[in-house]
């Protein structure tokens, strides 16, 4: 699978159109030298495909490469069609895909000018993995993964006092130092408020974008008023896992009888898995005891790969990703 580069965008100033300048150079954990939004962060790089671009202009736009904000214009990829982790070829420069669309804050001028963006939906971000040189006329290709793509995981804390700086919070930096200590890569952490709105936005921006193969949410379980961390969950799910709640809840219930107050769900959005967990970190440990060495067999599921039920779930990696 390939495509030839035909645009290589920069701009000065975040929140402008980019423009066509023909060729740059991609740096390794950055990204377009001279760009507004390279960094150090995933979204380095951004990329469309040049026939979305074709199919928006037949509507009469006449937009010109970088108008909606993209570095780099490719004929013949599909880059929506491919997940996270995928990995592009460009010369001696490699990318990796690391989020699928975006979230349009405030309106571009394109979508002011004609009512419509397409790089919300359509647009991919990559992070630069090795250097190189890019040009118009350059081949890019899709690549295969020479190690598996290990597991990705976000973690979520809700309290409204820990918001609000009032208490420190534990639970969140002990999920995620487990999780590390199993082999997941810690793609994103977010401190929120109890409440919906908030987490059901997170939660569906998380799945549909960043496509972490786990998110675990701690806190905002149990019977206040202000507990409704799993009525958001569901409010997102397409799927449900209800076994991993209630085998929580069942080993929570030998040590204590309390557990049975805990409300936390377990469910499934496009490819992610969603936990919740109670709001204390030695009631998360052992929450996450219970079901931390089914992860491996359930996420590679959920990746779409094939898997030998009988061979040991232990350790965190997967099957290839983005070959």
């Amino acid at each position: 699978m390939e495509g030839i580069v035909r645009a290589v965008c920069l701009s000065k100033a975040r929140g402008t159109e980019k423009v066509n300048v023909g060729r740059g150079e991609l740096q390794a954990d950055w990204g377009l030298a001279g760009d507004a939004h390279a960094g150090h962060w995933h979204r380095q790089v951004s990329l469309l495909s040049a026939d979305k671009i074709a199919a928006f202009n037949a509507k009469g736009a006449n937009v010109q490469p970088g108008a909606f904000g993209e570095n780099l214009v490719v004929e013949g990829l599909d880059f929506r069609a491919m997940p996270v982790g995928t990995r592009l070829r460009c010369g001696q420069a490699l990318l990796e895909i690391t989020q699928i669309g975006k979230e349009c804050h405030s309106h571009c001028a394109i979508f002011h000018r004609v009512g419509d963006c397409i790089m919300p939906r359509e647009g991919v971000f990559a992070k630069v993995l090795k250097s190189g040189p890019v040009a118009v006329g350059d081949t890019m290709t899709v690549e295969a993964r020479t190690a598996p793509l290990p597991f990705q995981a976000a973690v979520i804390t809700l309290s409204d006092r820990c918001a609000a700086g009032e208490r420190q919070d534990k639970s969140g930096p002990a999920i995620v130092e487990r999780l590390k200590q199993n082999g997941y890569e810690v793609i994103e952490t977010l401190l929120l408020p109890d409440g919906r709105p908030a987490l059901e936005k997170e939660l569906r921006r998380l799945c549909d974008q960043r496509q972490p193969d786990l998110i675990l949410t701690t806190g905002g379980t149990g019977f206040s008023p202000r507990d409704v961390t799993p009525e958001a969950t569901l409010a997102v799910a397409e799927r449900q896992a209800p076994g991993i709640a209630e085998a929580i809840r069942a080993a929570s219930l030998r040590i204590t009888p309390r557990a049975m107050l805990g409300r936390g769900v377990s469910v499934i959005r496009g490819r992610t898995l969603i936990i919740n967990l109670p709001g204390s970190p030695k009631a998360c440990n052992e929450s996450m005891d219970v079901f931390l060495d089914q992860m491996p067999h359930a996420l590679t599921l959920l990746r779409g790969a094939v898997t030998d039920c009988a061979v040991s779930s232990k350790g965190g990696t997967a099957p290839q990703v983005g070959a």
